[in-house]
């Protein structure tokens, strides 16, 4: 059985552990102590690897040796530098610098956008951090807003080179499979193409849009619509990225030779850094007709985090938790089908699924729940947290005997708890349980949910499940939480076979609150303890509350 690592844990009797700093489908960051030079360092370590077959953890663990090597090749000052790189608990673990400040995403997100003259320079510093990497035969193959970093000193570093190619080197990728984050994966990646530097070049485009407008110029609903706008839509207007707008839309061309070169885009960056259009870059930009509203006057936009996952983090403030990024696509040379409107080779996206120790059903996903009675998956189901008093105030809810009412102390959120469970938090979400796991309580929340609805989130879950798992659905459908219509619950069982080995069911609540957050409340219990869990969850719920100023 693999043991869970937590904080305080050290690594090769040196790197102490203090507490987790990012978190993505792959892996998480820690912030560590060396004791041995008495510095702060960063420590990824490869969670995914615990919940998979032999052959995929074999596969994982070799793209983070293969990261380290590639990082290793590379001297510049606007790359992360890897310290050492070690085997702990049976898996990878690589030592980096510390870099004390925000991703591009994290920074975008809190300012609403990035100045243009202020993104020109950022890109620049990650135009070097490439430059050199090519030269020495290395595509980063995943820039992206979460992987550039940006420290208080000034700097700008690029980091994650988890799926970079290493010229010459031995493919990790399976045959036929490409790895990357959905939104800035170059076209010619998606339709099966060999990346070249100007793919690393278009992802540099894709995340400077990103950067300016507040929004990824090709997200969609869904990761295959995402995909056919990479390959087949031009990028919304730009409307706020000035003397940048050109050399964002040049690096954007579809075709890789219609891409302008390093050293071209460099003296465009600099243009556009002193607030000046390249005429260069003037000359990629193909003519085309406006829409007309695209004509409309320009609206500030609303702030939106960059869509990606922050695996490889080595930011000291905390990810805000979300859907796993990166997505395993399989390409087949098979012409499209038409009805689809490919214009290329068809695309199937494969999430990574794994079936979680400790209960849980996905080390990658997120966990979703369920309330209302069997049979009846249309009775409205709300809890509102309280009643109000004389004053119209809402006073807190009493909780029943043999519950606590807890608000996190971290997340902020508040829910009943059986007396004597304990809180753990588990990268981004947050677990309450008496017996380390084998009953408990999960939550999590995603500010930017990827789905329409809790529904189609649902299903996609199910479907991967149904995949892997002796799956059996006991219910799922759309409810109504807390006043929010945009709610689905789920109930189900499975055979566990990692930790807590044994038939197990669990419920999930998931809804959509007014401000777009979307929350999932998360229970599970072995088979035989069911009856009793089934209660407790509808109490844990009858107790939530959002964090507090959130509705």
């Amino acid at each position: 059985m693999e043991q869970q690592t937590g904080g305080g844990d050290v690594l090769a009797g040196r790197y102490r552990l203090v507490e987790p700093i990012g978190r993505g489908g792959m892996g998480k960051v820690w912030r560590a102590h060396d004791e041995l030079l008495h510095r702060t360092v960063a420590v990824k370590e490869l969670t995914a690897g615990l919940y998979v077959a032999q052959a995929d953890r074999d596969v994982m663990h070799a793209r983070t040796q293969k990261e380290a090597r590639a990082a290793a090749r590379i001297q510049h000052p606007a790359v992360v530098t890897v310290h050492d790189v070690l085997e702990h608990d049976d898996r990878p673990w690589i030592v980096m610098e510390y870099i004390d400040g925000p991703s591009l995403a994290e920074a975008a997100k809190a300012a609403g956008r990035i100045e243009p003259r202020e993104a020109a320079r950022i890109g620049l510093h990650v135009l070097g951090a490439l430059r050199a990497a090519h030269a020495v035969g290395v595509l980063h193959r995943d820039v992206k807003p979460g992987n550039v970093l940006l420290a208080k000193d000034g700097r700008v570093l690029l980091t994650d080179f988890g799926i970079a190619a290493i010229e010459g080197d031995s493919s990790i990728t399976r045959t036929g499979e490409i790895v990357g984050s959905i939104d800035y994966l170059a076209p010619e990646r998606v339709t099966g193409g060999s990346p070249d530097p100007s793919s690393d070049l278009w992802s540099l485009g894709a995340t400077l849009y990103t950067a300016v407008e507040a929004r990824s110029p090709f997200r969609r609903t869904s990761p295959i619509s995402s995909l056919q706008a990479v390959v087949n839509d031009e990028p919304p207007a730009l409307r706020q990225a000035g003397a940048l707008g050109p050399v964002i839309t040049a690096l954007l061309r579809k075709d890789p030779k219609e891409r302008p070169s390093a050293a071209e885009a460099e003296r465009m960056l600099l243009e556009a850094m002193e607030g000046r259009e390249s005429k260069a870059a003037q000359a990629y930009v193909p003519t085309r007709a406006l829409t007309s509203q695209e004509l409309a006057p320009a609206q500030e936009p609303a702030p939106q985090p960059a869509p990606q996952g922050e695996v490889g983090q080595t930011t000291a403030l905390p990810e805000p938790p979300t859907r796993p990024p990166t997505a395993t696509v399989a390409t087949a040379a098979s012409p499209a089908d038409p009805a689809r409107g490919w214009g290329g080779r068809a695309v199937v996206v494969a999430l990574v699924a794994a079936l979680l120790g400790g209960g849980g059903v996905f080390g990658v996903l997120k966990y979703t729940g369920d309330q209302g009675k069997e049979g009846d998956p249309d009775k409205v189901v709300s809890s509102t947290g309280g009643q109000s008093g004389d004053d119209g105030k809402p006073q807190a809810a009493t909780p029943p005997a043999g519950y606590n009412r807890v608000t996190d102390p971290i997340a902020g959120f508040t829910l009943f708890v059986p007396e004597g469970w304990k809180r753990q938090a588990n990268g981004d979400q947050i677990d309450y349980t008496p017996d380390d796991g084998k009953h408990f309580i999960r939550i999590a929340a995603d500010p930017s949910p990827d789905y329409k609805d809790p529904y189609a989130h649902l299903l996609d879950l199910e479907q991967q499940v149904a995949k892997r798992t002796d799956y059996k659905k006991h219910q799922l459908n759309q409810n109504t939480f807390q006043g929010s219509t945009r709610a689905a619950l789920w109930d189900f069982s499975w055979t566990e076979k990692q930790n807590h080995p044994g038939p197990r069911r669990a419920r999930e609540q998931m809804y959509v609150a007014p401000d777009e957050t979307e929350y999932a409340i998360y229970m599970s219990s072995p088979v035989a303890d069911w009856d009793k869990t089934r209660q407790q969850f509808d109490i844990v719920l009858s107790g939530w509350e959002p964090p507090a100023g959130k509705p």
